[in-house]
């Protein structure tokens, strides 16, 4: 039933397109056209738990002309508490900082990272957020990189600034995304189909070592973003993902999808895993659980809590 309601969704729609990269790139394509004018590199690695590594690890050795973008200070913006661990960054902030790495509004931009894509998700959705399509992540990061046997750099490539991309209204922003007091408004109804990317421990609520509470919204279902990854790090195939997903939606349009996680990075990796599908339509709960989990500033009790 789900394959005949979908059955006209282009699968891996986008994989370089004449419109340029918008999901996955390998590592040998990018490798050709690492010096391109028009193109930029963005590595984005990070670890929680260690939040100096991505600055470390871009210094040892990073792609040939890459910038580094940090998950905490550029991809997010401050935390009051109350807004989850990392709150989506001011979108005219972000675009400034994108300018003076040299993206502009025809800029072909590819995101890395050493996690599978986890990170590198993050920059890819902002950037659809903001109306850039032309963004895509480097299947297998890093990993894949080296074991196309190319080269790593510690050189730091030159200042390019472009004009600002045009930002799109208030409205279509706040369209690609959905808020705790909306969730609230809907639980218990189908408007929504929440898919909560977390480990399957997190979800029932057992081994929460990062955020205060255990559990997740109720009527949600779980989908690790780590299954949509071979063992080797590298996305699955579009057609296997589909079938996968499918499953999960049960029916369910991706229109009425909201993905989350702990705090709205990892969901990005379900989103573009549903983007490559040709899932497309599906939005983001950038709280997450960990603004979830917190009262809210309207003074109510905490929200409901499933386990």
């Amino acid at each position: 039933m789900a394959e005949d309601v979908l059955a006209d969704v282009q699968v891996g729609a986008g994989f370089g397109s004449g419109n340029g990269f918008s999901t996955l790139i390998d590592a040998a394509t990018l490798a050709a056209h690492a010096g391109d004018a028009d193109w930029r590199i963005f590595d984005c690695r990070h670890q929680l738990a260690d939040t100096s590594y991505g600055e470390r690890a871009y210094a040892e050795g990073h792609l040939p002309g890459a910038h580094f973008l940090h998950l905490d200070r550029d991809l997010s913006s401050a935390k009051t508490g109350r807004n989850g661990r990392h709150p989506l960054p001011d979108p005219a902030v972000l675009a400034e900082r994108l300018a003076t790495a040299g993206v502009g509004e025809s800029t072909q931009v590819i995101a890395y990272d050493d996690a599978g894509g986890m990170m590198a998700g993050r920059l890819w959705w902002l950037l659809r957020w903001l109306g850039h399509r032309r963004v895509a992540v480097l299947d297998g990061g890093v990993a894949a990189w080296l074991r196309a046997g190319l080269p790593l750099t510690s050189e730091l490539p030159g200042a390019s600034a472009r004009a600002l991309l045009p930002l799109p209204s208030a409205q279509d922003l706040q369209a690609a995304v959905v808020d705790a007091p909306t969730i609230v408004a809907a639980l218990g109804s189908d408007q929504h189909c929440l898919i909560d990317a977390r480990g399957a421990d997190r979800f029932r609520g057992e081994n929460e070592t990062i955020d205060p509470v255990g559990g997740h919204i109720p009527g949600a279902r779980n989908r690790f973003f780590g299954g949509n990854l071979t063992p080797e790090g590298t996305f699955r195939p579009a057609d296997e993902l589909r079938r996968e997903w499918l499953d999960v939606l049960d029916g369910v349009p991706p229109t009425q999808v909201v993905c989350y996680c702990g705090s709205g990075v990892s969901a990005c990796h379900n989103l573009l895993a549903l983007e490559i599908a040709g899932l497309a339509g599906a939005r983001l709960y950038p709280g997450s659980w960990s603004e979830w989990c917190t009262r809210g500033d309207d003074g109510l009790p905490r929200r409901p809590i499933a386990r």
